[in-house]
């Protein structure tokens, strides 16, 4: 009983289960990252809420020392609060707070707002004589007894010592930025009204140039405050039977009786003290500072009100319902090219081998579709390839085949004799046939990637000698010239017998291409990081069109494929293959009528 004949079993594409589809996938993903950016969004909203918050109290901070800075400022330069009313205005128009000033009894002393019911609590204690260090700037505040630097009383300089010393420091700056170069001179006023000299920042107040010691003495003012302040020193030292101190004119001191030494904590109390009961009369009473803000709803649109749960509730709704509408229409058009390719795709597994998707557009599909396009007509070329290498195999192994069957046969039926002339002539078929084989192993073993390299360093002008000398009886037979040039000590790193294999092909080639009486040149040289062997011909040359094919196998320029030239037509594909397992190139040029040059550049 016969075998029934077999059958291709036509694939049929079907509908994939929705799970499991692509569609399904990204309606699913879409609604996972629409959830995720809902909660990114609402967790940035809440972050950046949560940093304006931080920064407006930030801000509520640097307005409260502001004002209560300037408002320590006047106290300090100014006997009581009276005229008090146009900063306490000036500040509240500038940090939009409204600020009150009373005494410590509660009694307005001035109000920038209408009169209303004032906190429990006040926000801070204006006193510049017992600053709060935690309000006060750091220059306000660096003082160890609290005293506010501006403070000054008797210590201000009259306004004629004023003058005298502005035009001395003046002088001074003019002296020192002709006496060379600086990087700045600036003259700045303490203060109680004392101008002196900064150098790059620093005050240059020591040395002889310029006289600026002058600058230093103090003035009568200054002496008569200083005499007071330390009168009180030492009156409070006194009470608490401590030894008297002299005060310099940075308020430190040294023992004015040398025969005991002074109570520290006693002297650094008594100069807090004094200075405060020196200053009083010339810093206005302490002050209540109430700074508040202006009375006004804000509203927010994060409490958690059933208005707007609802409104966060269809809010969220809405964005899924977007994105799964756009996520459908757009999973259908993603769709639509899959399935053009598929079906492109059966229909070339059914054996059209014409089989093309339309290329619409310039996206990821398109692109796909084009390098399925692109697939699709290389597969077409190799098959053709395949097939017409078949048909050259064929075709080169039937003549030889042929004439051994032939000459075998003639010797069975008696025809021919089997003398030596008969086997020479069936050997030279067999060396032929040999030939052919060994040329298509080395290109499938090439193909394969199976080639083996035995690298080492190979010196080229060996390499064309001996090359030269095991083709110079063929060049000889033919009339051939063989003429070899190399430059001196060029040495490369390539696999020896593989070298010369490639070298030979293109030699062999050359004089089977040259007419008798013309020349084949075999040079080596080097081209910057390449070693480059030449085999130029004098023969008949190859035109353009046909350049490209010379390394095609079984390709010959004969269009009747004949072979009276002799080879297997594998010898230039071999040396490409050879080439390129070296890591490096062949390329051919020729100008009919001239002759031909073959190139291989390999590594160096």
């Amino acid at each position: 009983m016969s075998a029934p004949p077999l059958t291709r079993t036509a694939f049929v594409p079907r509908d994939l289960p929705l799970r499991s589809s692509l569609r399904s996938r990204l309606l699913g993903l879409s609604a996972l990252v629409s959830l995720c950016s809902i909660v990114a969004t609402a967790w940035l909203v809440v972050s950046l809420t949560a940093v304006a918050i931080g920064r407006e109290q930030g801000q509520v901070l640097a307005d409260d020392a502001r004002i209560y800075d300037t408002l320590v400022g006047y106290a300090a330069t100014h006997p009581d609060w009276n005229g008090v009313g146009p900063t306490v205005h000036a500040l509240s128009r500038q940090t939009g707070r409204r600020i009150t000033l009373t005494d410590e009894a509660r009694h307005p002393l001035a109000d920038s707002g209408a009169a209303g019911t004032l906190p429990s609590k006040a926000s801070a204690t204006v006193d510049a004589l017992a600053v709060d260090s935690a309000l006060a700037r750091p220059a306000a505040g660096s003082s160890p007894d609290r005293i506010d630097p501006r403070a000054v009383g008797p210590f201000r300089l009259t306004g004629r010592e004023q003058s005298d010393l502005a035009a001395r420091a003046s002088r001074i700056a003019a002296c020192m930025r002709e006496g060379g170069p600086v990087q700045a001179v600036e003259v700045t006023r303490t203060p109680n009204g004392r101008s002196q000299v900064e150098v790059d920042g620093a005050v240059f107040d020591t040395g002889d140039r310029c006289e600026v010691d002058g600058l230093q003495r103090r003035t009568r003012t200054e002496v008569r405050a200083l005499t007071q302040l330390g009168g009180l020193v030492n009156d409070c030292l006194s009470g608490r039977h401590a030894v008297p101190v002299r005060l310099a004119d940075d308020l430190t001191w040294t023992p004015a009786d040398v025969r005991g030494a002074p109570d520290t904590r006693a002297v650094t109390a008594c100069l807090a003290t004094a200075r405060r009961a020196q200053l009083d009369p010339y810093v206005a009473p302490p002050a209540l500072l109430f700074a508040t803000a202006p009375d006004r709803k804000i509203a927010t649109f994060f409490d958690l009100s059933g208005a707007n749960r609802m409104r966060i509730v269809g809010v969220t709704v809405a964005v899924l319902l977007t994105t799964v509408t756009v996520t459908f229409v757009a999973g259908t058009r993603m769709v639509r090219p899959l399935r053009a390719l598929t079906g492109a795709a059966q229909r070339m597994a059914d054996g059209d081998q014409s089989a093309r998707v339309e290329v619409a557009g310039d996206d990821e599909f398109g692109r796909l579709a084009a390098a399925f396009n692109l697939m699709a007509s290389r597969r077409q070329e190799l098959e053709q390839l395949r097939r017409a290498l078949v048909s050259d195999v064929a075709h080169e192994l039937r003549a030889p085949v042929s004439n051994v069957r032939g000459w075998l046969e003639a010797v069975e039926d008696g025809v021919v004799p089997a003398d030596e002339g008969l086997v020479s002539s069936l050997l030279e078929e067999a060396m032929l046939l040999q030939h052919i084989i060994d040329d298509l192993r080395d290109l499938s073993a090439a193909d394969a990637g199976a080639l083996e390299l035995h690298p080492e360093d190979v010196d080229a002008a060996a390499v064309l000698g001996q090359v030269a000398r095991a083709h110079q009886g063929n060049a000889g037979s033919a009339g051939v010239e063989l003429r070899v040039r190399a430059e001196a000590g060029l040495v490369l790193c390539a696999d020896p017998m593989r070298l010369r294999q490639a070298v030979g092909n293109l030699v062999s080639n050359a004089v089977r291409h040259t007419p008798a009486g013309g020349t084949v040149a075999l040079s080596a040289e080097r081209e910057g990081d390449r070693v480059v062997f030449r085999v130029a011909d004098t023969g008949s040359g190859i035109r353009g069109e046909d350049l490209p094919k010379v390394f095609d196998r079984f390709w010959r320029a004969e269009k009747s494929r004949s072979r009276q030239s002799g080879g297997s037509g594998l010898g230039l594909s071999i040396v490409r293959k050879l080439a390129e397992a070296h890591g490096g190139s062949a390329q051919a040029s020729s100008v009919v009528g001239e002759g031909s040059v073959f190139s291989l550049r390999l590594p160096g």
